[in-house]
């Protein structure tokens, strides 16, 4: 399966974006998805779990409440809606199979959508 995602940008404090990563191959409704983000300098971490019926869904304590993550299995789709951004906020976004939030690996050289939160 291959992952391919979109959506980033750059936009201020306080403001929306909506991330989507869509699958191709087979399987996708097979497994959970995470998505992941890497700030520069930092360790990856995983914001979000989401199981492969889309009915439990895991947030790490930084975004919890402010992201919201979904996914549309019919068009192997996983989506990320983030609001209420913030300047900490600004990193690489990414999503992997998965469904354990504590592993967070790097992303693979040409993945991932960037997001830039700045006034």
């Amino acid at each position: 399966v291959q992952l391919v995602e979109s959506g980033g940008g750059v936009v201020q404090p306080g403001g929306s974006l909506r991330l989507s990563c869509v699958a191709s191959g087979f399987g996708f409704s097979e497994f959970s998805a995470k998505w992941v983000r890497q700030a520069p300098g930092k360790e990856p971490e995983c914001i979000s779990v989401v199981n492969p019926r889309g009915d439990i869904i895991k947030y790490a304590d930084s975004v919890k409440g402010r992201f919201t993550a979904s996914r549309d299995n019919a068009n192997s789709t996983v989506f990320l809606q983030m609001d209420t951004l913030k300047p900490e906020d600004t990193a690489l976004y990414y999503c992997t199979q998965g469904g354990n939030i504590r592993i967070a690996l790097p992303p693979k050289p040409g993945r991932g959508t960037q997001v830039t939160v700045s006034s």
